[in-house]
């Protein structure tokens, strides 16, 4: 219920005022079952629009810094994650990945539907980097389908380095799920994962025209 109440009663109208969001190929997200909504990342707000405009509920693995962040951004995704149950995780010591990836499964093996963002953090430029291993790694496990979902606008609502929220126009894009076959039909190994995770982030950098980099973003 908290969900719910804080996505169209609390949050929701904000952020259709400042950021006057529109969707695009919402017919390619399947109504139920497990799925990964795998992204871009621009800015602290992708998440609530993602919430936003996605019918079913989103559930992310959350970075413990997301529940003591300052500021307007920070106050909301506290009091929005708290309220929709995200799983905050302790991203130090050796088993903060494992860890993740374990709470994703759980999530998809319940057949709710697990937000990703596969840089592994905001892109400070605008750019689309380099990819994490993470969600694909998930996806060739439990069989799930992923969903490549492309933000843009949000960068001009949330400025990265900004604690002040502007108007702007946000604009959502849903893909074709991803064809997984190829990677699904070999044994699951580094390499395997590697291409299939590029393979999302080439997708992604169609639908965005971003420009690629090569290499994993600096934590922001």
């Amino acid at each position: 219920m908290w969900y719910w109440l804080f996505k169209y009663v609390l949050i929701g109208p904000v952020l259709r005022v400042l950021g006057r969001p529109t969707i695009e190929g919402a017919h390619h997200l399947p109504r139920s079952g497990p799925l990964i909504l795998a992204g871009n990342h621009l800015a602290v707000v992708d998440s609530f629009y993602l919430c936003l405009l996605v019918k079913r509920r989103i559930t992310f693995v959350a970075k413990n810094e997301f529940f003591t962040t300052g500021g307007l951004s920070g106050r909301l995704l506290r009091g929005f994650f708290s309220a929709s149950g995200q799983v905050p995780i302790d991203r130090s010591g050796g088993r903060a990945a494992r860890n993740a990836l374990d709470a994703a499964t759980a999530i998809l093996e319940a057949g709710g539907v697990w937000g990703i963002y596969p840089e592994g953090t905001r892109s400070r430029d605008g750019r689309l980097y380099r990819g994490k291993t993470g969600t694909m790694r998930v996806a060739l496990a439990t069989g799930a389908p992923v969903v490549p979902v492309v933000v843009k606008g949000t960068d001009q609502v949330n400025p990265v380095g900004s604690r002040r929220w502007r108007f702007g126009h946000v604009h959502l894009i849903i893909g074709e799920p991803l064809d997984l076959t190829p990677y699904l039909n070999r044994p699951i190994n580094q390499q395997v994962v590697r291409a299939a995770t590029d393979h999302l982030m080439h997708t992604l950098q169609h639908h965005s025209t971003q420009e690629y980099v090569d290499s994993y973003a600096e934590a922001s």
